[in-house]
């Protein structure tokens, strides 16, 4: 997948982590990029662990993997802030 995917991934997951999840947390698009990329690393991590597969694309599937981890990394980023 090349980085522009990525980087859309990111946009969408970390907006839609930011919907699910609202609050104080990161704000602004470079850290909802941030936590979105880095939340598909991690929920494709944590989903191929389980047996689910990993992100591999711009789908539904995808998008839902990425969108859980960058909800678990804004819950992450509030538990320890506080």
């Amino acid at each position: 997948m090349s980085i522009l995917y990525w980087l859309a991934l990111g946009v969408v997951a970390g907006f839609i982590a930011k919907i699910i999840m609202p609050g104080s947390g990161p704000a602004g698009w470079i850290m909802t990029i941030v936590i979105g990329v880095a939340g598909a690393f991690v929920g494709g991590f944590i989903a191929s662990h389980l047996g689910f597969g990993g992100v591999h694309g711009f789908d539904v599937r995808s998008l839902v993997i990425a969108t859980g981890g960058s909800a678990l990394l804004l819950f992450i980023y509030r538990r320890a802030r506080r």
